[in-house]
């Protein structure tokens, strides 16, 4: 192998994290070819997870099933610099509501916006990825911020304590800190991904075919801390009447603090009832069609004395 090969091969694992992924296109930047591509999978540099798409060997130990899915997310966000986060359950349940969300089965990670095609080919049991637009904000970035990408809030062990470079780097909002060019012994890679006020947004835009209203309803409960300045923002920004409508519906049930702070003068809801919920009941205030339970003891009283005018 020639140095100027060495060199490349070099940079590239002191570069990228063990476990992490990136693709040929990516590599074909960097100034390799496939020639030697093919001989560093060979060689056991990198490994093969679908055509066209590699990743360092993960370390021999520890590396979990939910790391595993994690690192595909992470290199997509800051290696080959895709603008995609991470929203809707898959956020909440990254903020601790995951008891409410999880059901058993591939964790389903919500993404949202332009992944690579490959995304949906990786052999990958521990999740399966669920890949959304960013229609429902018009293409706004608007609460999507920087997070732990693990649900207990601490940042992933990338790299062996003997690696290079191992004191102490903090986390950068632009992104992985490094303060010397080196790799970093312990490192915190932020995920983008959608804040709770937008993340509650995206999810009942999922209503009702990919979610349950019962889940939602739980986790709605415990957002005792949503901002109201960036709710009312978000609210304006949703091009959709459906979520605007549910959102109130959800919010007018449970009663929060910060409900107080929203100005609903400000919220378009469209006009005209909305069937979202086959066999259910229309809500008397936001007209949308939702399951008996979720309409509170008061509007449940309305609907049987007013049946006549529905």
């Amino acid at each position: 192998m020639s140095r100027k090969r060495t060199r490349r091969l070099v940079r590239l694992i002191n570069g990228i994290p063990p476990g992490f992924v990136v693709d040929a296109a990516w590599l074909k930047r960097q100034g390799f070819d496939p020639k030697s591509i093919y001989r560093y999978e060979k060689g056991g540099w990198i490994q093969k997870m679908t055509r066209g798409v590699y990743r360092l060997p993960p370390p021999t130990e520890g590396f979990s099933r939910e790391e595993d899915w994690q690192s595909v997310v992470t290199s997509i966000q800051w290696i080959m610099g895709h603008r995609v986060h991470l929203g809707g359950l898959t956020s909440m349940a990254m903020r601790g509501h995951e008891h409410y969300l999880r059901l058993g089965g591939p964790y389903p990670v919500h993404l949202y916006g332009r992944v690579p095609s490959w995304l949906s080919r990786l052999p990958l049991e521990s999740a399966r990825f669920r890949v959304r637009s960013l229609s429902l904000f018009g293409g706004s970035h608007l609460g999507i911020e920087n997070s732990s990408l693990s649900k207990y809030g601490v940042a992933l062990k990338l790299f062996d304590d003997a690696s290079p470079g191992n004191g102490k780097e903090e986390e950068s909002a632009d992104g992985p800190e490094v303060s010397d060019g080196s790799p970093p012994g312990r490192l915190m890679w932020p995920a983008h991904a959608s804040s709770d006020e937008r993340a509650v947004l995206e999810a009942m835009n999922d209503l009702p075919g990919r979610g349950t209203f019962h889940n939602l309803d739980m986790v709605f409960e415990m957002l005792h801390d949503l901002r109201p300045e960036l709710l009312t923002a978000l609210l304006r920004e949703c091009r959709s009447v459906k979520v605007r409508r549910l959102f109130f519906v959800f919010a007018d049930r449970h009663g929060h603090d910060w409900l107080k702070h929203l100005d609903k003068t400000a919220i378009d809801f469209g006009s005209g009832p909305r069937a979202l919920v086959k066999g259910g009941k229309i809500h008397p205030e936001y007209r949308i069609y939702v399951p008996e339970e979720m309409l509170a003891p008061d509007h449940y009283d309305y609907l049987h004395n007013n049946d006549s005018n529905i």
